[in-house]
């Protein structure tokens, strides 16, 4: 049970950032055509929806080093409240990594065409992309890895 909660991190993080990173990188292409001069002022959300892969790995790394290895008469310490605890801290992380990501994708991709069409509108659409992202807190991604850790 606790193994599948590594995958749920690993699995979901990486598809939220892989989402996030595609949209964002839709919105760019298209505000590139109107407006190449800011292509790399907004780089931003793909950076914000790259890291939520990470999220997913650190989680899975700090809960694989949690497993112990059979003693020696063949009986585990690992407890079945210990599994469902991982299991939970995986998912947690996850899907609140998938949220993060389909959140940044939709608010980049609209928020840098609209960018393209008006550059004036670059402060409030960061503002949106940042708010977007788990909770409206500002770069508030990170609460997936913190509440995962806790868990």
């Amino acid at each position: 049970v606790g193994f599948v909660g590594i995958i749920c991190a690993v699995v979901f993080a990486n598809i939220g950032g892989a989402y996030g990173t595609a949209k964002a990188g839709q919105g760019i292409m298209a505000m590139g055509i109107r407006s190449p001069e800011l292509l790399m002022k907004n780089i931003i959300p793909v950076v914000m929806a790259g890291v939520l892969g990470i999220y997913g790995l650190i989680v899975a790394v700090i809960l694989n080093g949690k497993f112990s290895k059979p003693e020696a008469t063949g009986y585990v310490t690992y407890s079945q409240y210990t599994a469902f605890s991982h299991l939970a801290a995986g998912l947690c992380c996850g899907l609140t990594s998938l949220a993060s990501g389909i959140a940044i994708g939709i608010s980049a991709d609209a928020g840098t065409r609209a960018v393209g069409a008006q550059s004036a509108m670059a402060a409030s659409w960061k503002k949106m992309g940042f708010t977007g992202d788990s909770g409206g807190q500002e770069s508030g991604a990170g609460d997936a890895l913190f509440v995962g850790t806790i868990l």
